[in-house]
């Protein structure tokens, strides 16, 4: 054998180095972080967590103890500038405080966020006060993100939701139907509307709604990477869809 010498460069994200715990059944997040988040220095890591195909207040709950063990995963010589936990419905019942506690407990991260944490400053961002709110969960699960919205004065006087319990299906609703729920939510007397969930595939319709309302959409994913982004003091202008990313 050979020794071979070598020269040691820079990591791969000098401008942002970012881990995002992915739901095991998410089919979404991953592709519309990497079309947002800019890639000439920045990383972006992944690690899954196991959840139940169902979800309910139970399900989204039992996460809490898996969290440490999925940031765990990422590389352990990585700290970590932000670290997202990709699940909206996830953080309202296992509270955004603990999600910051249960991350850190398996990864080095400057600074944790989620999509509540996110929604809560993008609405401090555009100055919005009510939302027209769109899920594709039940009732019980939807009632909670409401509440904790709400907490933070954030009201959301009209709502809709598809009814959908099983993460795979959520998948595969498709936009004309997200539009279709987004403009008759959207059309009452509130701020913006919100369409929730990271499994929604939400980026391709965000600028549709908003020219047919006139009023800013938010989405999960796209809070999401916005909050993360501004975290690391990334350059925000442009890099999504909505005018979010004009502010």
């Amino acid at each position: 054998m050979t020794d071979l010498s070598y020269t040691s460069t820079d990591r791969i994200g000098v401008h942002g180095t970012f881990g995002l715990v992915v739901l095991q059944t998410d089919e979404t997040i991953e592709h519309d972080l990497h079309r947002m988040l800019p890639s000439d220095g920045v990383a972006l890591y992944a690690s899954r967590i196991a959840n139940d195909e169902e979800v309910t207040g139970d399900t989204l709950a039992a996460m809490a103890e898996r969290l440490p063990r999925s940031t765990g995963m990422f590389p352990n010589s990585l700290a970590f500038d932000v670290v997202g936990y990709g699940c909206t419905s996830g953080t309202s019942v296992i509270g955004p405080q603990n999600v910051a506690k249960l991350v850190r407990e398996g990864c080095t991260a400057t600074h944790v966020t989620e999509p509540v944490s996110a929604l809560i400053a993008a609405c401090a961002a555009l100055g919005v006060g009510s939302l027209g709110f769109v899920s594709p969960y039940i009732e019980e699960v939807n009632t909670r993100l409401r509440d904790v919205l709400a907490s933070q004065d954030i009201q959301s006087p009209v709502f809709g939701s598809f009814n959908e319990g099983i993460d795979a299906k959520v998948a595969r609703i498709d936009g004309p139907s997200i539009v279709a729920g987004a403009l008759s939510v959207g059309s009452a007397q509130v701020d913006a509307v919100f369409l929730s969930c990271t499994n929604l595939r939400t980026l391709d319709v965000i600028e549709q709604i908003e020219a047919e309302l006139d009023k800013p959409v938010l989405a999960s994913n796209q809070v999401l990477a916005w909050h993360m982004a501004k975290l690391a003091g990334l350059p925000i202008k442009g890099m999504g869809p909505g005018r979010l990313f004009a502010t």
